[in-house]
């Protein structure tokens, strides 16, 4: 079938990999490197990660849940810490491909995030929120973890964001640099893109769609 949508991560896809900042984190606290990533891959669809991206737990009791999983683990850390390294910084390469893929193709962001807020700001400074929020304006529509209350790699997450494209999931190509969550997307029917860099991952776009984006 033809290809006639595009299909986006947010954070490690159109941004530098939030999974860097935990690392550099761990190396400033002398923690072992991934420890955070280990943390948040035990019970993947019940732990303090996954109910504070799909908004049943508030940040409070985030703060006090991953401080009690990670204490369990060998190395207390506070949630509140944590959402500090969120804030990635965005990919121009990446967005102009989106941008590009935008005028012959339906685009749609599905991310796992946090609800923003005045406790939980998703960037460091008003000029890196008002970046972000212009490549959000660029997609037809986004869907958020934290606004649906289902995260990846649940299946209705993604036939969520076709239904609103009015898509079958065969009509689309997927990009996530995590392949858990691109799993449920090809099982659907989707092709998938693993995001190990930007180079490789326009390629492989380009290669998908069969034109050169950049």
């Amino acid at each position: 079938m033809t290809i006639t949508a595009v299909l986006w991560d947010f954070g490690g896809v159109l941004t530098s990999s939030p999974f860097d900042a935990f690392n550099r984190f761990e190396r400033d606290r002398g923690i072992p490197l991934d420890f955070i990533r280990r943390v948040n891959s035990v019970n993947p669809t019940t732990n303090a990660w996954a109910q504070f991206e799909s908004a049943r737990m508030n940040l409070d009791e985030f703060d006090c849940a991953f401080a009690d999983e990670t204490s369990s683990a060998g190395h207390q850390i506070y949630g509140r810490e944590i959402i500090a390294l969120l804030s990635g910084e965005l990919r121009p390469r990446m967005i102009e491909v989106l941008k590009r893929c935008k005028k012959n193709y339906k685009v749609a962001c599905i991310t796992n995030n946090v609800q923003a807020g005045s406790d939980v700001p998703r960037s460091n400074t008003a000029a890196h929120a008002a970046a972000i929020n212009e490549v959000m304006g660029i997609f037809e529509c986004v869907i958020e973890s934290s606004k649906v209350g289902i995260r990846k790699p649940d299946p209705q997450i993604y036939t969520m964001a076709c239904e609103l494209l009015e898509i079958d999931p065969v009509e689309a190509i997927y990009l996530d640099d995590l392949g858990i969550n691109l799993k449920p997307a090809r099982a659907l029917g989707m092709h998938t893109i693993k995001v190990v860099s930007e180079e490789q991952a326009i390629g492989d776009l380009s290669q998908a769609l069969g034109i050169e984006l950049l």
